[in-house]
């Protein structure tokens, strides 16, 4: 299992776009991928389930990976969310 924290720096939080785009990374690893924040998690390859986050700017998600593709899967998300939100 490998998990990473990340802190939101976007304005506008994970809105529909990079919840989108987030969704879509997640589908192309094997690994289940999921998202966390104040003790609520979700599948990160569930849209309506990462948009229900309701994930705001300064709010600190933890984001986890476990299965056979996890490091990679972990490293592209981290990746994803550093450039974007």
């Amino acid at each position: 299992m490998k998990q990473f924290q990340y802190t939101i720096k976007d304005e506008l939080g994970v809105h529909a776009r990079p919840a989108g785009l987030l969704v879509k990374l997640a589908k192309q690893y094997t690994s289940t991928i999921t998202l966390e924040k104040n003790g609520k998690t979700c599948d990160m390859r569930k849209l309506m389930a990462v948009m229900g986050m309701g994930i705001r700017q300064g709010e600190t998600i933890t984001v986890t990976a476990e299965g056979g593709d996890e490091a990679a899967a972990i490293e592209a998300v981290e990746k994803f969310l550093t450039e974007n939100v």
